[in-house]
């Protein structure tokens, strides 16, 4: 049986001098922080009649075991179980478990080396729950492969640890165990090449990543009932490219440029059948510079020049391929018709817009019968 101390009081150090009337050696002691001396010597020990309950008292911390071997090491004040293991030289040395000052919990078990945790070792949180598992060297998680969990103890992350961080290959996880990223990280975050999923195990970006950010790839969005509803592509860290939207079906509406995250540049627009129904150019996310829309079938409804999403300077066609609208400069005069050939509207324009005397027609008010 033996102690140790770290830290002792020299007030109850005193009142063990004066009951044991050993001035001589509890000086040398004191000066030295030496206690072990006593307990680990068995002669002075017998000599000296310590009180073994007595130098528990004295210290902060004690051992009880052999000074080689296995052996537990106890909170002096509530007698509190600490670590339990292998010592040598009355230090933390081969495999143990190390447990919570606060709930008494085990925190830790794995290998030690020299009172630190080296080796291969497995982390707990105060629920009991395992949050880590790998390698570590001098108290810290070391260089290789490693596993976390969350404070239920899923699997959150796996892969590779450099000075005590995520770098290297890995992936991490939901609470439910699903897939979220998997790919390359630095100093923690993710830098390189990565796949990003949603919950619904969906890809929803692959590319380059610096420092957790998007960077060039592609990016994808799906509803929640997991039909893709968008897909556009990074560059330097903003939407730019080309880009794909689709409507709540899935069926694609438009196929284009995006500038920071707008349509800007080339791009064609379809209704929910699939049909074109414009294309032409955009900028800041609306209809600007040229353009041309269609009917359903096909057929060419108007051509010319837009100005923040209005018509313009152009001409505008009914199903059979007539002139019937006329705009310059925002103004002019005409018709406008469904995509089914009926009309729609009548009347003039003015910056771009209907203006003065304009009849509109409701398609299906005209249709209804009473």
């Amino acid at each position: 049986m033996g102690a140790s101390s770290n830290k002792c009081d020299k007030s109850l150090i005193r009142k063990i001098k004066s009951s044991y009337n050993l001035e001589q050696v509890f000086s040398f002691l004191e000066q030295a922080l030496k206690l072990e001396l006593i307990i680990y010597n068995k002669f002075l020990q017998k000599m000296l009649e310590v009180n073994i309950e007595d130098y528990k008292k004295v210290c902060w911390k004690y051992k009880v075991g052999d000074k080689n071997g296995k052996g537990k090491e106890y909170l002096s004040d509530t007698n509190q179980l600490l670590y339990e293991g292998e010592f040598l030289k009355w230090k933390r040395n081969g495999i143990g478990k190390e447990y919570s000052i606060d709930s008494n919990r085990l925190i830790y078990k794995g290998e030690y080396l020299k009172g630190e945790r080296n080796g291969k070792g497995k982390e707990f949180n105060n629920n009991g729950y395992l949050i880590f598992e790998g390698k570590f060297l001098n108290g810290k998680r070391l260089d290789g492969e490693g596993k976390e969990y969350n404070d239920d103890g899923n699997l959150i992350f796996e892969g590779e640890y450099l000075n005590g961080e995520i770098n290297g290959k890995g992936k991490e996880y939901n609470d439910d165990g699903n897939l979220l990223f998997e790919g390359e990280y630095l100093n923690g975050k993710k830098s390189g090449k990565g796949r990003e999923y949603n919950n619904n195990g969906n890809l929803i970006f692959e590319g380059i990543y610096l420092k957790g950010k998007k960077m060039d790839g592609k990016l994808k969005e799906y509803n929640d009932d997991g039909n893709l509803i968008f897909e556009r592509e990074y560059l330097k860290g903003e939407i730019n490219r080309k880009g794909n939207e689709y409507n709540y079906n899935g069926n694609l509406i438009f196929k284009g440029e995006y500038l920071i995250g707008k349509k800007n540049g080339k791009g064609k627009e379809y209704n929910y059948n699939g049909n074109l129904i414009f294309k032409g150019e955009y900028l800041n996310g609306t209809r600007n510079g040229e353009g041309k829309e269609y009917y359903d079938d096909g057929k060419l409804k108007f051509e010319g020049k837009y100005l923040d999403g209005k018509k313009w300077d152009g001409k505008g066609y009914n199903k059979n391929g007539d002139i019937d609208l006329e705009i310059k400069d925002g103004n002019g005069k005409g018709k406008e018709y469904y995509d089914n050939g009926e009309l729609k509207c009548e009347g003039k324009y003015r910056n771009g817009e209907k203006n003065g005397k304009v009849k509109e027609y409701y398609y299906y008010y005209k249709h209804l019968k009473f």
